[in-house]
């Protein structure tokens, strides 16, 4: 399919040109940049550029879901980014082309965010078909940033067929990213709790596979941790029968700083691809994850348009300092600014 945008830019001499052909057609560092660039610009939040990226998008498009998306999350100090790293090294040695989008916590005070995952992934940084790309949670709950199901097509455009996305690491609320991947990984560590707080962990019911890392520090405690949540997964009926069409959720054991068991994992993910491809439930994800993903955007579309009415914007100020003051409940602040006309002025 041929598409009559072959830049995104123009109209705009504050933003970098961003070159369709560059990103579907070109490698290396010209590549990079472009790639780069497009997420950047995906990233803006100035209404000219959100126009652009969505003419970029659509002409990404055509070149886009033919990789595998693998959301990658757990506990923080879990060890995530060694992970990543270990398995994207074994990974190119494989001939694959690896993209890694991480997300990193922005303050809730500066607003600001370290941005230090690719520093982490030192070797994995410097390999020539390894693209690493921190973007801030800006707040936005679930693990994941904003704009990381735009950025991961972008990824995709470019060649890249392997895309894993790191969670900020949070815990039982990282939930998003089982939402735009097509495998969930949980990562847990040898000593996280008795299998009635492996029940507790809301993720635990999303996760297509549990892995223990570390396990080279505890071989025991390690072991007990594979039968607790494979326990915990029987209980949450994650089972269920034993066709050997459908994919049952397993736990399974690691050591990523000493790349022991990546090859297995590998393996368990390969099983979870084929199956899933043959039985139609990858395709029928990825289809629900897309109208998910659709409603997602206009709903935040729909609150923006509702923050910059004028009217609402005029009662604004008198309902928050009431609100502020105990004079008026918040939830009859919010019918009062719901109850604006929307009509368009």
């Amino acid at each position: 399919m041929m598409t009559k945008v072959t830049s995104v830019g123009q109209r705009d001499k504050a933003l970098p040109l961003v070159s369709v052909a560059a990103i579907v057609q070109s490698g290396g560092a010209q590549q990079r940049r472009a790639v780069a660039k497009a997420i950047t610009l995906l990233e803006s939040t100035r209404t000219e550029h959100r126009v652009q990226a969505d003419e970029l998008l659509t002409a990404l498009l055509p070149h886009t879901g033919k990789s595998f998306r693998i959301g990658i999350s757990g506990v923080p100090g879990v060890g995530k980014s060694t992970f990543i790293e270990a398995l994207g090294l074994y990974l190119i040695g494989q001939g694959h082309r690896v993209a890694v989008l991480t997300i990193d916590p922005s303050s809730s005070v500066s607003g600001g965010s370290i941005l230090g995952d690719k520093t982490r992934m030192e070797k994995l940084s410097v390999q020539e078909n390894a693209y690493i790309r921190p973007s801030p949670s800006s707040g936005t709950l679930g693990g994941v940033a904003e704009k990381t199901r735009e950025a991961m097509l972008v990824c995709e455009a470019a060649g890249y067929d392997i895309v894993l996305v790191e969670t900020v690491g949070v815990g039982q609320s990282e939930t998003a990213v089982a939402d735009m991947t097509d495998m969930f990984v949980l990562m847990q560590l040898p000593n996280a709790g008795d299998d009635l707080q492996a029940i507790k962990k809301g993720v635990m019911e999303l996760a297509d596979l549990v892995v223990i890392n570390k396990a080279d520090l505890d071989a025991i405690a390690a072991q007990r941790a594979q039968l607790q949540i494979s326990s915990a997964m029987q209980l949450l009926g994650l089972f269920g029968s034993h066709d050997e069409k459908l994919w049952h959720p397993k736990a399974i054991q690691l050591s990523a700083l000493n790349a022991q068991g990546v090859e297995a994992f590998w393996n368990a993910v390969t099983q979870f691809r084929t199956l899933q491809s043959a039985n139609g439930k990858l395709v029928a994800r990825r289809q629900q994850q897309s109208l998910a993903w659709m409603w997602e955007r206009i709903d935040a579309g729909l609150k923006l348009t509702f923050q910059q009415h004028p009217q609402v914007q005029a009662l604004l100020p008198r309902i928050t300092q009431e609100v502020r003051e105990g004079r008026m409940a918040a939830s009859t602040a919010a019918r009062n600014l719901l109850a604006v006309p929307m009509s368009r002025t």
